[in-house]
């Protein structure tokens, strides 16, 4: 496997959660496959801390939307000048 993949977790994730910055930013959330949703028990809700790929890459979408919007909100204050 190259390395811009990531190594497959050989863990139960019944021990899982859905993570909880995914349910307030993604409103598909609940359309994803379960396995999608949840992170691992005793992590924080990051990007790397999601039992699958697919859950991995939609987090991090999601992330940067955020500091996309957060950067555009930011520069909106600025007063334009002749």
């Amino acid at each position: 496997m190259d390395s811009y993949h990531r190594q497959p977790l050989r863990k139960d994730y019944r021990t899982g959660r859905d993570c909880q910055f995914c349910l307030e930013f993604d409103p598909d959330f609940a359309k994803r496959r379960p396995i999608d949703r949840c992170v691992e028990g005793d992590m924080e809700n990051s990007a790397t801390s999601h039992l699958s790929e697919d859950g991995h890459v939609r987090h991090r979408m999601f992330e940067l939307a955020q500091k996309r919007a957060q950067t555009v909100a930011a520069s909106t204050g600025w007063v334009k000048s002749a």
